[in-house]
C-alpha cells in the first residue's frame, strides 16, 4: 500500500488489516461452510462472500471516475449487481477465497495509481449521494468490517476497532432521518449525539450501539443491554431507520481531511 496523505495512509492501513482478517477467515472455511447461511436474511455466506468482492470492483469503477472523469458508475444497475452475487454465491471455498484477494489486488492497485488531485473529484454511489473520491475508502473498509460479521463465522462487533466503531457511528449521525426518528440521542460512554428527532434517548455500549444503527440487532434491544431512557417498560424499542440512507454524509470536505471524523 503506498502511502498517503492526511487520513487517506490512516484509512488504507485500516482497510489492509480488515482485509487480512476478512480473507482469514474466508481462507478456514470448508465448502459446506460456504452455503450456510449468514446472518442475511436470504443471502448463504457464499452471497456475503461474493458480494464484498464485487463491491471491491464496484469501487475500482469509481475511483476510475475521479481519475478519468469519464462517468463510470459503481455498478451498472441494481439488477446487474444482483445478478453478479447471485451468479457467485454458489462457488467453493477455494474459488470464494481467490476472487477476494483477486478482487482486494485489484482496488489496492486503483489506489496506487491514483494521482492526488483526483481524490478532490465528486463521485456518486446507487444513491446517487454525490462524495468526494477519499471517501471511497471510507465506504470500502464499512462494506469488509461489516460483511465480515455477517458471515456469521466468528467475527463480531466485539473485534471491530474503535475507531471504526466512533467513526460509523458519526456518519450514522451524519446521514440520520431527522423526520421520523425514533430516537432524539444517542450516548455511547464519552460520546453523545444530539437533537435526532423526537422520542426516547439510547444509550450502551458503542459496538452494540452500532448493531442498532445498522440493523444487526435481533431481539429485544434491551435485553443485549442497550437503554432507551424515556420508554415505558412496556412499550416496545423502536427499530433503527433503514441504513445506510445515502452513500456519504452531506458537507464532506473536498480536500482529504487530516483526520476523519
Amino acid at each position: 500500500m503506498m502511502v498517503f496523505m492526511s487520513v487517506l495512509d490512516d484509512l488504507g492501513t485500516e482497510l489492509d488489516a480488515a482485509t487480512k482478517r476478512l480473507l482469514a477467515t474466508a481462507a478456514a472455511m470448508p465448502d459446506r461452510d460456504v452455503t450456510a447461511p449468514s446472518l442475511l436474511p436470504g443471502w448463504t455466506r457464499g452471497h456475503v462472500l461474493t458480494h464484498v468482492a464485487r463491491n471491491a470492483d464496484s469501487h475500482v469503477n469509481l475511483l476510475t471516475w475521479a481519475k478519468t472523469g469519464v462517468f463510470t458508475p459503481q455498478y451498472p444497475t441494481p439488477e446487474a449487481r444482483e445478478a453478479q452475487i447471485a451468479e457467485g454465491a454458489g462457488r467453493a471455498a477455494a474459488e470464494q477465497h481467490a476472487d477476494l484477494i483477486a478482487s482486494s489486488a485489484r482496488f489496492d492497485a486503483a489506489l496506487r495509481e491514483m494521482p492526488p488531485q483526483a481524490w478532490h473529484a465528486t463521485v456518486a454511489g446507487m444513491t446517487g449521494t454525490g462524495h468526494p473520491a477519499w471517501y471511497v475508502l471510507v465506504r470500502r473498509v464499512r462494506e469488509v468490517e461489516i460483511h465480515h460479521i455477517d458471515l456469521g463465522a466468528g467475527y463480531t462487533r466485539a473485534d471491530l476497532p474503535d475507531a471504526f466503531v466512533l467513526r460509523e457511528l458519526h456518519d450514522a449521525v451524519a446521514m440520520w432521518p431527522r423526520a421520523g426518528s425514533p430516537i432524539s440521542a444517542i450516548h455511547t460512554g464519552g460520546r453523545s449525539w444530539t437533537g435526532l428527532g423526537e422520542g426516547p434517548e439510547l444509550r450502551g455500549d458503542a459496538p452494540l450501539v452500532l448493531a442498532w444503527v445498522t440493523g444487526r440487532l435481533d431481539g429485544d434491544p434491551r435485553t443485549a443491554g442497550l437503554e432507551f431512557t424515556g420508554l415505558r417498560l412496556a412499550e416496545r424499542p423502536p427499530a433503527a431507520p433503514k441504513w445506510p440512507t445515502m452513500s456519504a454524509p452531506p458537507g464532506l470536505p473536498p480536500t482529504p481531511p487530516e483526520e476523519y471524523p
